[in-house]
């Protein structure tokens, strides 16, 4: 089945459920990269010792119930003794001397051969497990030396590189050395070369088995709905990157330069958009910017916004009246310096004064040097901005950033040690920029100078599309079973040696530093389309039906409701409300601020497991309604799991439990409400499953941050929502005002924006929705609040498309987006759901939650530090490596998880992140245990679902980790007051 463009250019919406396109999400290192780490032979080691030593505590007890006879039925003193300390020894799982077990054994001959026998085959294998015990230090140690280099090697990855001087530059600065230092003999490197290793293997684990983009540690390909080849996917082996200048730095230029009396006369100065007179008093929305720490490795600029009141005199009404005047031409500061000494008959240093406590508040802006959401070259576009003041030093500066251009312009193409070299330049001129060109005393330039994102797949709209072909060998269904699946296989039993590579698999271990190893069906060109009919099949119903429960799981829906209730409060059944900005301001003065401070206090259920009401000061019947859904799905959670029992490894969500929660959540949502949902895909052979890891509401979430990777995708996805937006319905963008992360830039993907007080807006005027043109009307009807536009006769849905959680944003924007489909409603299943008790070796586990082929919530284990079996003082390595697989048989944990580890003091890349534990691997173990800092940590293991043997996107590399980042298909609904 394949689509075609409409006449209108858009795509149109399938029965699959889906959105024709979607984002696929890569990591960046073939899963088979982390393969070398482990110790294959040292798990069969572990296996076998396990099973000998269960197979001898069989022994044992038949031993002793034996011994037990023989002992209770003798009269010989100094016989009962020695088989009494005999049967000590069996039960302690303790050796005797030889000599004297064998001496006693002929005389336990004699009297019961039988008991003879079985003391022997105990001593038999007991010395054999001896014997095999002994073997495993060696072995264990060469092969924790192999994975050691093998580690090094992959530190010489380029695409592990890449990603690493940007995310990490003191490690990628250390690693040359880590690699040509390796301890001699494969002894013990020391605790310096051992804390690189680790943080090394974190990023390793990361950029190998996760999908979080960020450069080459993971990439992004454009997928569509038009394949015929069911689920896999196949991506290009070459990518490419774009890199951008962080926005924070170019805010530091523009600090710089308004801080520079001479410079700041040259530039253009406006009023604050949105200002009024009111009375006696001159209001507008004043913003405070809270600039970030410059010395972290994230950072980014906080703004906040609130309803703001000067009081009116002659000389600020003169000067708001000279900007209305000059409509069309924008003053420049140092004009109105000498205009407001003509009038006022005042001198230059007062007047000075006067208009820099304006610009101080925020009555008077320099809005010319500001980031918009729109500028996906931010650098370029403050280049332009720069020299559109036509000033000789403006463009001297825009001629010193030429430089700084340059090196982002070639960091994307260059090798890793091009890329440092470039990134110290980088550095070094934005210094001297502000140093040498501005004057400031000491240059304020962010530790992150550079964004990066990588694609995965072709440059135009569609990407480089289509199902991978039969010849490239790599069905994903061919391989075997998952671990900890139904069908047992572990990826280390498959035929063609111990890295668990099967004969038929054409993909290779990736190869020395700089290379992936053989090729998968390099002929075949990338195609990362899914088959409409194989995804409706698998995902379409089972998704549909879970987003009729995920209202109960939004975070803003009762902040929704609240705002709700608070005009109707105000304003009454079908009222209206033309002054959005006083109801904004009212709303957080008088009751939000103080309701998110207590809100942010409740914990969603207290100790005992009950659960805790919303905050519902207006006494809310809706509010009501969402308490009783939640508690209906925690007590069907709850039955389904007493049902189950302790060691269940899945329970089903019915149709039944769905339609339940969602008959009591009906009209609590808007009717409107596209959702976006991050899937992996675990190709099972006959149990496919689609695993849920996050929702979103919103519209062209997936592809907002990534819109500059694809030539043409912004244009497509504005024409696009266009088929998805109500009849009588204009979608309008709210950015936020300036930009203070690279998150938030992306192309125009819908049509109008809503310009608030203090911005300027980025689109024509004819796009651009002020303010004040909009008014908020209750519809009884409909039972919403429908916001419109009084100049376009139509109602008016607000949208954001950037990745700032917003919640970060400022008031006005925020509250705007009450009236949005955006929402954020993380799927805990577990909430208020009680623990099992945990088993005899302090365990407590979860079973898989699924509807129908979809997960909502993998398999998982939970346990204390004091339960786990962690390296003591005196234990050899193999002791305790023997120890952590016996943990993981004993509780049922699968090969390989993700642990999160909570009271850790953590901190970076190796936070209470998930991390990617592989129990085969020694260095993984050790890397994991590093996380645990304090007797009080708990650990929680979730199974990898899908783990690497039911992988389905492929590349000539081999198999990929990789998310799917999806938009379901909304059909339009339409009530319009």
């Amino acid at each position: 089945m394949s689509f075609a463009m409409n006449p209108s250019g858009a795509l149109p919406v399938d029965h699959s459920g889906l959105r024709p396109a979607f984002m696929v999400r890569v990591a960046g290192l073939p899963v088979e990269s982390v393969r070398r780490l482990r110790a294959p032979a040292g798990r069969r080691w572990a296996d076998e010792v396990l099973d000998e030593k269960a197979q001898l505590a069989l022994l044992a007890e038949k031993a002793g119930d034996r011994l037990h006879g023989l002992i209770g039925g003798s009269d010989d003193e100094p016989l009962r003794r020695a088989l009494l300390k005999l049967r000590r020894d069996v039960f302690n799982d303790r050796l005797p001397a030889a000599d004297t077990a064998d001496a006693l054994l002929s005389r336990v001959r004699a009297l019961d051969p039988a008991a003879a026998a079985t003391l022997t085959d105990w001593l038999t294998g007991r010395r054999a497990l001896d014997e095999r015990r002994a073997a495993g230090a060696a072995l264990l140690a060469a092969e924790t030396a192999r994975g050691r280099a093998a580690l090094r090697e992959l530190a010489g990855h380029e695409r592990l590189r890449r990603a690493l001087l940007l995310a990490s530059p003191a490690l990628d600065a250390q690693l040359d050395t880590y690699r040509r230092t390796a301890p001699a003999d494969g002894a013990r490197p020391g605790k310096k070369e051992r804390k690189i290793e680790r943080s090394l293997l974190s990023y390793v684990y990361r950029t190998a088995c996760k999908t979080s983009p960020f450069s080459t540690f993971t990439g992004v390909a454009l997928g569509s709905l038009t394949g015929t080849d069911g689920l896999r996917l196949r991506v290009d082996e070459e990518w490419r990157t774009q890199a951008r200048l962080n926005v924070v730095a170019l805010g530091r230029l523009a600090d710089a330069v308004i801080a520079d009396p001479a410079r700041r006369a040259d530039l253009p100065v406006a009023p604050a958009s949105g200002w009024g007179r009111d009375d006696d008093r001159v209001r507008y929305v004043r913003r405070w910017v809270t600039a970030g720490d410059d010395d972290t490795a994230v950072t980014f600029d906080a703004v906040k916004d609130r309803l703001f009141f000067l009081r009116r005199s002659g000389t600020l009404d003169r000067l708001l009246a000279l900007f209305e005047e000059r409509r069309g031409s924008v003053p420049r500061y140092g004009e109105l310096v000498e205009w407001l000494g003509r009038d006022r008959g005042a001198a230059r240093e007062e007047c000075e004064q006067y208009l820099g406590a304006l610009l101080d508040v925020g009555m008077v802006q320099v809005p010319c040097l500001r980031t918009e959401v729109h500028d996906t070259d931010p650098l370029r576009a403050f280049q332009g901005a720069l020299r559109g003041l036509e000033r000789a030093w403006a463009d001297r500066l825009a001629d010193r950033l030429e430089g700084p251009a340059r090196c982002v312009e070639r960091f994307a193409d260059a090798s890793p040690e091009e890329r440092r070299v470039l990134l110290d330049s980088l550095r070094a001129q934005l210094r001297a920029v502000q140093e040498e060109e501005l004057g400031a005393a000491r240059a304020k330039v962010p530790q992150t100078l550079l964004y990066e994102d990588a694609a995965a797949g072709g440059r135009g709209p569609g990407g480089t599309v289509g199902p991978t072909g039969a010849s490239d060998g790599a069905r994903v269904s061919d391989a075997p079973g998952a671990p900890g699946g139904p069908d047992g296989a572990r990826a280390s039993d498959a035929p063609g040696g111990p890295d668990g590579a099967r004969a038929s698999d054409p993909v290779a271990a990736p190869g020395g530093a700089g290379g992936a190893g053989a090729p998968v069906g390099a002929a075949v060109r990338a195609r990362t389309e899914l088959d409409p009919a194989a995804w409706a099949a698998l995902a379409a119903g089972p998704l549909a039906a879970v987003e009729r429960v995920l209202p109960a799981f939004d975070l803003t829906l009762p902040q929704r409701i609240t705002f709700e209730g608070f005009f109707l409060a105000r304003y009454g059944r079908g009222g209206r409300c033309d002054d959005l900005l006083k109801l904004v301001h009212d709303f957080h003065e008088d009751f939000f601020d103080q309701y998110m401070t207590f809100t942010a206090a409740r914990t969603p259920y207290d100790a005992d497991g009950t659960y805790v009401p919303e905050v519902n000061w207006l006494g809310l019947d809706r509010l009501r309604a969402l308490d009783a859904a939640r508690r209906t799905f925690t007590a069907r959670m709850t039955a389904l799991w007493e049902a189950a029992g302790p060691e269940a490894a899945e329970v089903r969500v019915d149709d039944g439990f769905l339609a339940e929660v969602a008959g009591q959540l009906d009209g609590l949502a808007p009717d409107f409400a596209p959702m976006s949902h991050h899937l992996q895909i675990a190709d099972r052979p006959g149990d496919p499953l689609v695993v849920l890891n996050r929702s979103y509401g919103g519209v062209s979430f997936p592809f907002s941050r990534f819109t500059q990777l694809f030539d043409g995708l912004d244009e497509r996805l504005l024409v696009d929502a266009e088929t998805l937006v109500p009849e009588g319905a204009v979608l309008a963008e709210v950015t936020g005002g300036p930009v203070t992360s690279n998150l938030n830039l992306h192309g125009r993907l819908v049509p109008y924006e809503i310009v608030c007080p203090g911005e300027r807006g980025t689109l024509a005027a004819e796009f651009r929705i002020t303010l004040d043109d909009l008014f908020l009307v209750h519809d009884p009807g409909g039972g919403r609040l429908v916001l419109r536009s009084a100049r376009l006769g139509r109602e008016v849905i607000p949208v954001y498309l950037g990745y700032l959680v917003p919640l970060a944003l400022p008031e006005l924007p925020r509250t705007l987006l009450l009236l949005s489909p955006t929402s954020m409603a993380p799927l805990n299943v577990w909430g208020g759901v009680p623990e099992g008790a945990p088993d005899a070796g302090g365990v407590t586990t979860r079973p898989r939650v699924r509807h129908g082929s979809l997960v909502l919530g993998r398999r998982s284990w939970s346990a204390p530090a004091t339960a786990l079996p962690l390296h003591r003082a005196g234990v050899p390595e193999d002791g305790w490596f023997l120890d952590w697989h016996a943990f993981r048989r004993e509780h049922g944990l699968p090969d390989r998880v993700f642990a999160t580890v909570s009271d850790t003091g953590a901190r970076g890349a190796t936070g209470a992140k998930p991390q990617y534990l592989d129990f085969d691997s020694p260095l993984s173990l050790a890397a994991f245990e590093a996380l645990i800092r304090t007797p009080e940590a708990r650990v929680v293991f979730r199974e990898a679902l899908p783990d690497e043997d039911a992988l389905h996107t492929v590349s000539g590399h081999g198999r990929h980790v990789a998310e799917l980042a999806v938009e379901t298909a909304v059909p339009a609904r339409r009530r319009t007051p």
